[in-house]
Parts: structure tokens; sequence; C-alpha cells
């Protein structure tokens, strides 16, 4: 089997454990990459063909569906992945030649079908699509257009005018960007750009956000010497922006409640230049290697890792912190585009969430200090896990109110009530939110 085949060969092993064992999609690419032992190149097809499958598999479904006698929830699921991918190539990948994304699909049904009829079904719709493809019908509503379940289609519809409910369900399906931020204890950004371009890269300063940079050609970041180095850290501009607005400055005492894999930990230690202290907990014991391996990475010696249920009180942290971070546990659904599958999963466990956010934010803001800030955020687009959870604490707890920051031009408007959302489409981030409130003194 050619390298090209094993990536595609990962590729439906991951979409076959998304759809049998619930696993996410980047985690497992990840593992099985590296245990196919596939090269940058073509780990990336991998991740490519996977998650252009998810980020369109209704719409396949709706054409694969039409041209097949077999309904596709018959199909066995490798079977099912197997056309999807095939489609996806025909349809979306110019590089790849339509004969050759039909031998594999074939191929891959003979692999791990046991019914031997699966290779003519898959032969023969895909030849049916490639015959076809130039007038296949369009699906009658943006849901399947843009594979986005209706119901998340219309928790979109509540909080956007129509004309741009689907330039986010279309940003949610472009291929996410790699934003990286300057550890600007250990170096300038003009330094940093020269280094990764000596690497290779391709990196474009952010439009309005310092020290941030887009990289492209990247490879394994992992397997970056300036990475080694600790000279950054991968973080998406929204999440940067919101420790920015929560002003660390040298010698605070700061509280990340929710801190895991760091990055926000990582951010207000650089910005306070390393000077201070930031106790970063998480409820998760292997969580914490991962915060202590980052923060010794970058040379950030102010870290310190705890294990932290946020909503338990921790005695000793009572009236303590400059600044309280609660980056709390949310559906995601801000991060669609780096995890595609996330639009898949059931609905219903999420109803339950803002009872944990508003329970997690009633408890760590007792561990501000008066006159200290607290930060809320979240990285899904839900009023009720959002707006909702803080306006629902702020009338319980008139000691805190929201503060107004500095925030860069496409928010400037935005942080005059302290709060902040970030659109995919309006500001090329994450979707983010988050809020900064004060305790009076």
């Amino acid at each position: 089997m050619s390298e090209r085949s094993s990536a595609r060969e990962v590729a439906l092993r991951a979409l076959v454990a998304c759809e049998r064992q619930g696993a996410w999609s980047d985690g497992f690419l990840k593992k099985e990459t590296g245990r196919a032992g596939l090269d940058g190149r073509d780990a990336a097809l991998a991740t490519r063909l996977c998650f252009g499958v998810l980020q369109n598999r209704m719409l396949l479904d709706f054409w694969l569906g039409g041209l097949s006698k077999v309904p596709l929830p018959k199909m066995e699921p490798a079977v099912r992945g197997a056309l999807r991918l095939g489609a996806y190539q025909i349809l979306f990948l110019d590089r790849v030649p339509d004969h050759a994304a039909v031998d594999e699909a074939v191929e891959q049904a003979r692999h791990h079908s046991r019914n031997p009829r699966s290779t003519g079904l898959v032969n023969g719709v895909l030849r049916s699509m490639i015959r076809q493809k130039e007038t296949l019908p369009q699906p009658p509503d943006a849901s399947v257009r843009y594979s986005h379940p209706q119901w998340l289609v219309e928790e979109f519809s509540c909080r956007l005018p129509p004309e741009e409910v689907e330039l986010l369900l279309a940003a949610d399906n472009g291929e996410p960007p790699t934003y990286i931020q300057t550890n600007t204890c250990k170096v300038e950004t003009p330094a940093l750009i020269e280094r990764l371009r000596q690497e290779g890269m391709t990196v474009t300063p952010h439009p309005w956000l310092p020290d941030c940079l887009l990289l492209e050609g990247t490879g394994n970041l992992e397997q970056s010497e300036a990475f080694r180095q600790g000279l950054f850290y991968v973080q998406d501009a929204a999440a940067k922006l919101a420790v920015l607005a929560a002003d660390p400055r040298p010698g605070m005492d700061i509280l990340d409640a929710c801190a895991a894999p760091g990055g926000k930990s990582f951010a207000a230690a650089i910005a306070m230049g390393g000077k201070g202290s930031v106790t970063s907990c998480d409820i998760h014991p292997h969580k914490m290697e991962l915060i202590q391996a980052g923060a010794h990475r970058l040379g950030l010696e102010c870290i310190s890792a705890q294990l932290l249920d946020g909503k338990t009180c921790k005695d000793d942290f009572l009236d303590r912190f400059d600044l309280v971070i609660a980056d709390v546990p949310c559906s995601g659904l801000g991060i669609i585009r780096k995890k595609p599958d996330i639009r898949y999963k059931d609905p219903k466990p999420l109803e339950g969430l803002p009872n944990v956010q508003r329970a997690i934010l009633e408890n760590v803001s007792r561990y501000v200090r008066p006159g200290g800030a607290l930060l809320y955020a979240t990285c899904t687009l839900l009023e009720r896990e959002n707006e909702a959870v803080v306006n629902s604490f702020l009338e319980k707890h008139n000691c805190f109110t929201p503060e107004e920051f500095q925030a860069p031009g496409p928010f400037a408007d935005d942080a005059i009530g302290g709060m902040v959302t970030c659109w995919p489409h309006r500001h090329g981030t994450d979707g983010f939110y988050f809020a900064k409130l004060r305790r009076r003194s």
C-alpha cells in the first residue's frame, strides 16, 4: 500500500471511529498518523480528507443517497466511509483524479467489508457520481447544504440576521488557520518571523493582534526547532485577546481556574513578563502534566499547576487573586472548523452546561480580591452559555460590575459593555465569548 493510500486508510479509520465509538477526529488523527508513520504531507492529506468528509457529510449523503439503491444507514460503517471519502475527493478535490478516488474507495470496501457485493456497490455509485457531478441536485436548505444539523442552524439563526447565518456556516466548513503567539519573554516577534521562515514556513503577522502570527506550511509544529526552544505557543487570536482584555500586569497573583491545556496561563504569564504568579488549575490529573510541560518548554517559571474542581471551594484561595480567569467547560460550538464532528454530537447533554458554568463562576468569583478582576470565557456562540450566565451572575452579585476595556479595531464598539463575542465569519477568529468583571473595592 502506498503512502498516499495509507493516508486515505487513516482517514477512513478516523471516520469509522467517530461514527461507531464517538471518537474525536482531531485526537484520533494525531494518534493514528503517528502510528502509521506518515510524513507531514501525508498526515496533512489524512486530516484534510477526514475533516472534509465531516464538514460535508450531510451534503455528501444527500447526493450519495440519490445514487445508491442501498440506503446509506444499512451499509457497513467502513463501506459508508469509503463512499464518502470517494465522493469528497471527486467533488471537492481538484488534484485527485476521479478514477484514483474510485479505485481507492473500491479497494477500501474490498479490504473492510464482509459483503462481496460492496465493491460493486461502491464502484457503481461513484462512477455514477462522476457522470452526473455537473448536474447533481442542490439541497433545499442550508442545513444540508452546509452539513449543519437543523437544531444548530436554528440556534445560530436566533443570534444572527439571515444573511449572516450562511456566512457563519460556510466559515465553519473552512480550513482552520494555525495561529501562534510569540513568547516575548524569550524572543521579539521580528526575530521569530525570520526563524520560522528559515524553517520553511510561510509567516503572516496578524492584522490586528500584536505578536500573533499566521503560519502555513508548518508540517508537524512540534518538530520545529523554534517550538522546541519555547519561542512560541499555539493559540487563536480570540483567546489571546480575552487575556489581554483582562490586563495582566507584572507582580499580579493570577488564577486560571479551568486552565488545560494552558494557553491562557501562558498568555497571562508572558504579558506579565514572567514576573508574578499564575496558578493553573484543572479537574483532570493528566492535564496537569500538559500544563507543566508547556510552561517548562516556554521557560515560564511563574506558572504552577494544581488539581482543582472549579465548583468546589478552596478556602485558602478566598479573596486572594488579582485576576481570576474562568474559561469554563462549554458546548464548543465556536470551534466547529477545528472540531468538525462537534456538530453531530447529541445536543441533549448540552442543556445542562449552563448550570455547570454558573456553579463554576459563582465559586471562583469568591477567589477575586476586592478590587480585582474576573474573566469569564467560552468557545461557544450560544447565548444561554454566554450572556445569560454572566447576566444571571451579575443580578445576584452587585459587588461585581462589567468593566470596559481597550480592544483592537474590530471590537472597539463591542468592548464598551465589557463583553465581546468573536465570530469566525466576521473576525476570522474562533467563535469565542468573554466578559470582564471588576469586583468593587
